[in-house]
Formats: C-alpha cells, sequence, structure tokens
C-alpha cells in the first residue's frame, strides 16, 4: 500500500527541536509499504528546530504565543496534494502532534495535557476519507492481529 508517514517517524530530523521518532520497525515497514515521507509543519515553511506548538480550538499557536496556523494550513494543503498525487488511502502520523495527531492532542496549555482531538493534518487527511494510523498501531500495518483462543 502507498502510505503517506510523518518524515519524524521515517528517521527525519524535522520535529520542533531538530530531532527524529524514528520508528523501531521501519525496516519491516517500508518492506511491506510504499512510505512517502511528510512533514506539514516543514512544507507550510517552519524551521526546524522551531518553537513548540500546540492547537488551540481552530488555531495551531507556538509557546511565544505567535500564531502559526497559516504554516500549519499551508503545509496540510500539500501532504493533501501528495495524498492525491501517490493515491494514499491510509497514513501513518506522529500521536499526540498538532499537525498530526489522532484522537488525542496536546491541549495547548503546554502542560503535557491530553485532550480528545486532531492535529491539523490528520484532521482534514481523514476528512478526505483516509485512515489514519498512529505510531503504537503499526502492527496494524503490519497485519499483526491479536490471537484469540476459543474454548
Amino acid at each position: 500500500m502507498k502510505l503517506l508517514v510523518s518524515a519524524c517517524l521515517l528517521g527525519v530530523g524535522c520535529r520542533y527541536d531538530g530531532k527524529s521518532n524514528q520508528i523501531p520497525r521501519l525496516a519491516e515497514l517500508m518492506k511491506k509499504h510504499t512510505c512517502i515521507p511528510v512533514c506539514a509543519e516543514l512544507f507550510g515553511g517552519l524551521p526546524t528546530p522551531r518553537v513548540p506548538a500546540e492547537r488551540r480550538g481552530n488555531k495551531v499557536i507556538n509557546r511565544d504565543g505567535e500564531d502559526v496556523t497559516d504554516a500549519f494550513v499551508r503545509g496540510t494543503a500539500e501532504v493533501l496534494r501528495l495524498a492525491d498525487l501517490y493515491g494514499c488511502k491510509a497514513a501513518l502520523l506522529k500521536e499526540r502532534s498538532p499537525s498530526c495527531g489522532s484522537g488525542q492532542i496536546y491541549d495547548g496549555t503546554f502542560t503535557k495535557t491530553l485532550v480528545e482531538g486532531d492535529g491539523l493534518t490528520a484532521q482534514l487527511l481523514k476528512k478526505k476519507g483516509l485512515t489514519i494510523y498512529g505510531e503504537s498501531q503499526i502492527g496494524e500495518l503490519l497485519d499483526e492481529r491479536p490471537f484469540f483462543f476459543s474454548i
């Protein structure tokens, strides 16, 4: 399957702090899927490293109070363009990110408090019909299903 993957999960040092979040089972994933690296923050023109940002409602605000929503929107548009170009039906995205988080994100107070919600990119990819996986769900992409005993 052609799969959008957060570039940081593939080992690219594009996190806000210039580091990566490379997943331990990267080689297995790349044997099974065609991975297309994406980073809405970089695509939107934000530097690495950069001031961390979190979602506050429909906006993305960095820790210094600067509204960086426009950069996230520009970057998300590029991610959507790549999804269309490559015919991607799914994405493996960085959990809790203001761009890529799916289901839970930080609440915008920079206190590591999680709330229900999606990052901007994950939200729009879902609206386009893509299935979103977080890095903790990599087993599903590697066809690992839980084994149940029947009695």
